[in-house]
């Protein structure tokens, strides 16, 4: 059985004692059973705001996808009715990875 950290805690306290005033623009997230992968990319989105070109790109070279986060991010694409090159940039990913995950994933 895989262990994973429980984000909904880490987040819960996070907000908790160095972000009060960011509580309710987390609320919904934090209101969730369990967070997706998605929903901790964008709960740190939320917290902390990173605008540095070097630690986007640091962050970015360090993302690792599970097969149920690329399914919803292609899910997300449907719905939305986007293209890959619009897909990669909502998501920061290239339109690589997102071409290799259709031909990988919705064959």
């Amino acid at each position: 059985m895989e262990k994973t950290p429980d984000y909904k805690k880490i987040y819960s306290d996070m907000i908790n004692l160095k972000y009060p005033e960011k509580k309710e623009r987390c609320s919904q997230l934090l209101s969730k059973s369990s967070l997706s992968t998605l929903d901790i990319i964008e709960m740190s989105k939320i917290l902390f705001n990173r605008n540095s070109k070097e630690s986007s790109e640091f962050d970015q070279k360090h993302r690792s996808y599970n097969e149920e986060t690329i399914f919803q991010i292609l899910e997300y694409q449907k719905k939305n009715k986007l293209n890959n090159s619009e897909l990669a940039r909502h998501f920061k990913l290239s339109r690589n990875t997102v071409t290799k995950w259709k031909s990988q994933f919705l064959v």
